[in-house]
């Protein structure tokens, strides 16, 4: 009894302990160690926990605490991917709750880090996170700003200061998926919802509020592109920005009908929410687009391609006329998952290509802008049939309603639509579909042989019996001997990072059976497929032996590991004896050079579009060659080796001919390779430099704000070649005239173009010296830096001459290894 008495006591007596502790936690955070202000310099690092910890119990390891918000790595569970974010915990707890925080900003959500990443904050005064292989992450970018400290306020507000105790940087300048109780959002600012509630990276939906008239915006698509909720109630600063304040009782013209709101949260299926900690957890107090918004109103209501119906439930679109159902249920169990197409769309077959549709439906986001300025049925139709970017057309027509009376939309993204009740328009909604392909040959199906004639089959057998023989006699010799692909096979397997290895026949399930061809050239052929889990993809299927499967080690050891949002990223691979494939994300639009080389006014690329691709394939190199642990120098730089994504994002492909260098080296020896046309002079001297893929960068810059090939031999022989053309307009100060002039919004806008051209003039020098590294072009393009007079037109630079072009094709000839020309691009 005593002993039993006894072990009650020290239960209770650790119970006790363990809810004093929690309380004292709670009510004075920095007796664990937290402080709300730290001074350069020092850091901080993502380690394994040692032993029990309350912040450990809810994924996450402190670096501030000020009242009710904890700022540090916060991970969902150990051994997860992490974000260095800050968090907001209730103020105050009995003994019966449990602890529970919600992040509410994060600054690497769509670059998690794992255990070794560390924050550091320099003696300079800049913050920057990165990962365990010493690669940034995150930055300020404040350094030389005199940046004095670092504090997390009693608000939430991560604030860098300096000496006069001002902001030089602060965290509400940046908001992600929330806001919190006395923050404010301004013009230029933007809400992005978390993928899912379980994919921290930003998704589709975004709020803001619009600078030009001050209403509030939520909006759909990887470039905000469709409305589906607007609403005014902003103010205007003395700065002439809009902006709106969340204090205790409202937010714009959103007011709370209960107090004690903490944070607003725009979720992952578009809805904004404000929340409070009521009965011990964060809940929902109100959904704040309720009163303007019912449940069909949401893009994704019922996934892409659903329609949503006003008595509930979603359904996938009808058969045609001929009773042919394009759409299939992605879950029957859950409609709202939305549907997907039986034969999915492909720019490569679009005469195969038709409209399905579907009346007395609308898109579920009321907010339809005019995009293209087409009154006519037909007209919206046939536009639309010929875009290949449009999945989908929306015609309105107002009848007897004032001018505009009708509207044609195209839509780039598949998201949802919903049946049209007593609508004062008529509204028809036509889906793009794609009839099944018969494909003529595809690996396993080979067209029907003419019969041979009896001579013919004599001599076969003969000459087959006799090389029968010397086969047999030549494999039980190399049976003694590993085969060397064996080894490759081996080495693959072994490399640190690689990604997903296939079998064939998952592949060729995935393809259904190589029947959808994107694609071919020198290396092979390129098919679209569907993995298991739903993800699209392009299968790359390499022919060949010696450069092709060097070509094919060199990918898979090179971008295996590496990812970044403008490089195509790289799924998987499969390598069975003499069958090599590559499995790449699919990227819808294609390749760079079929958008700028067009002269089809439908399919032209405008100013703003062009800029942002040049931006995020200088953000591809400069990554290649300064974020990875290996510096890597990609050596195939052309527009065929850029592909666009169905947003038009651009992405550095193709990385057969790329090579590792270590980051101790300044140049390397190599044989040459790449392809004529965009190879650096230095090529001629097999001494080379990361500088190669800036001069590459420069050819592909001036051929997207020309609008024409480096090399076209069906020009006038002194002006086909645009670097030698180029370098006589600068000259003469005639360099408007190359502006692009098959595009009227480049033509409309060529004073920029010109001052982009700098950009290609700074990048095409002879001495590669004096070429500008990738990071610093990624600066300037961002408008981070100065124009320096190295690239002014009033000073042209020595832009290399055209003859490199035919030395590196008499080259080409006689080098002992030959010039591999990457005729196929990657995934398509």
């Amino acid at each position: 009894m005593v002993v039993g008495g006894r072990r009650n006591t020290v239960c209770f007596l650790a119970t006790f302990l363990s809810l004093f502790l929690t309380s004292l936690l709670l009510t004075n955070v920095e007796v664990f160690g937290y402080p709300s202000t730290v001074m350069p310099p020092v850091s901080w690092t993502n380690d394994v926990p040692i032993g029990f910890s309350f912040w450990e119990s809810v994924g996450v390891r402190p670096i501030l605490v000020n009242g009710s918000f904890v700022c540090g790595f916060h991970c969902k569970f150990e051994g997860t991917p992490c974000l260095f974010a800050i968090s907001i915990f209730p103020s105050s707890l009995d003994s019966n709750s449990s602890f529970s925080t919600q992040m509410v900003w994060s600054a690497n959500r769509n670059k998690p880090i794992g255990l070794g990443a560390k924050l550091q904050f320099s003696q300079e005064g800049d913050l920057t996170l990165e990962d365990d292989h010493d690669t940034l992450v995150w930055s300020t970018n404040t350094t030389g700003k005199f940046v004095l400290g670092m504090k997390l306020t009693h608000q939430g507000n991560l604030i860098l200061f300096d000496g006069n105790n001002k902001t030089v940087w602060q965290s509400f300048d940046h908001p992600t998926d929330c806001l919190v109780l006395g923050q404010r959002l301004v013009s230029g600012q933007k809400l992005k919802a978390n993928m899912s509630s379980t994919d921290w990276t930003e998704g589709l939906y975004s709020f803001s509020i619009n600078s030009s008239n001050g209403y509030f915006v939520a909006s759909i698509g990887s470039n905000a592109t469709l409305d589906y909720y607007q609403s005014y109630g902003s103010q205007r600063n003395k700065r002439s920005q809009f902006y709106a304040i969340f204090s205790d009782n409202n937010f714009g013209p959103f007011t709370f009908l209960r107090a004690g709101v903490s944070f607003i949260q725009l979720g992952s299926d578009g809805h904004l929410r404000s929340f409070s900690w009521v009965e011990s957890e964060w809940k929902e107090v109100d959904d704040l687009f309720k009163d303007e918004l019912n449940r069909c109103d949401y893009p994704l209501a019922c996934g892409e391609y659903g329609i949503c119906l006003a008595g509930g439930g979603c359904n996938c679109p009808e058969p045609d006329e001929n009773n042919t159902a394009h759409f299939k249920m992605i879950n029957s169990d859950h409609p709202d998952l939305g549907c997907s197409p039986n034969v999915p769309l492909s720019c490569k077959s679009s005469s195969h290509e038709s409209l399905l549709e579907i009346k007395h439906v609308s898109r579920s986001a009321s907010y339809l802008p005019n995009n293209s300025n087409i009154t006519e049925i037909e007209s919206c139709k046939q536009a639309c049939l010929n875009n290949c970017s449009c999945k989908y057309a929306v015609f309105r027509s107002y009848g007897s309603s004032p001018v505009p009376s009708a509207l044609c939309f195209f839509g780039s993204e598949a998201l949802s639509f919903k049946r049209e009740v007593d609508a004062y328009y008529n509204s028809s909604v036509f889906l793009k579909v794609q009839s099944s392909i018969t494909v003529q040959s595809s690996p396993g199906h080979f067209p029907q042989r003419k019969k041979r004639s009896k001579v013919g089959v004599i001599l076969a057998i003969t000459l087959g019996a006799t090389y029968i023989g010397f086969l047999i006699s030549t494999v039980f010799l190399l049976q003694i001997k590993k085969d060397p692909k064996d080894v490759e096979e081996d080495y693959l397997g072994h490399i640190s990072g690689t990604p997903t290895r296939f079998s064939y026949e998952q592949l060729k399930i995935a393809t259904n059976n190589f029947s959808n061809k994107l694609g071919e050239g020198g290396f092979g052929c390129v098919f679209q497929g569907t993995l298991p889990c739903g993800t699209q993809i392009a299968v790359k299927c390499l022919d060949g032996f010696g450069p092709v499967r060097k070509s094919f080690i060199a990918e898979v050891e090179t971008i295996g590991s590496i990812h970044h949002f403008n490089l195509v990223r790289l799924v998987g691979f499969c390598v069975e004896k003499s069958r090599m494939l590559l499995v790449y994300e699919y990227m819808c639009n294609g390749s760079l050079d079929q958008w700028i080389f067009c002269r089809d006014k439908a399919l032209a690329l405008g100013w703003q579009c062009r800029r942002k691709i040049i931006l995020e394939i200088a953000n591809g190199l400069a990554y290649l060659h300064g974020g990875c642990r290996q510096k890597i120098i990609h050596l195939d730089i052309k527009p065929q080796n850029i592909l666009l994504d169905e947003n038009f994002n651009a992405k550095v492909s193709d990385f057969g001919l790329s090579k590792l260098v270590g980051r101790d080296q300044s140049q390397i020896v190599t044989t040459m390779r790449g392809t004529p046309g965009y190879m650096a002079p230095e090529w001629l001297n097999s001494v080379i430099t990361e500088k190669v893929d800036v001069y590459s960068f420069g050819i592909v810059v001036l051929e997207i704000l020309c609008g024409r090939k480096n090399v076209d031999r069906s020009l006038p022989e002194e002006d086909g070649h645009l670097v030698s053309l180029f370098k006589r307009k600068v000259e003469d100060g005639q360099f408007l005239d190359l502006v692009d002039k098959y595009n009227e919004e480049m033509q409309s806008n060529a004073a920029e173009v010109v001052e982009m051209m700098k950009v290609a003039a700074w990048c095409l020098q002879g001495e590669y010296a004096k070429r500008p590294s990738m990071s610093i072009m990624v600066k300037f393009l961002e408008g981070k830096m100065d124009d320096e007079n190295e690239y002014d037109f009033s000073n042209p630079p020595a832009l290399a001459e055209v003859e490199t072009y035919r030395h590196q094709m008499d080259a080409a000839a006689v080098t002992a290894s030959p010039l591999i020309p990457s005729i196929l691009s990657g995934p398509r």
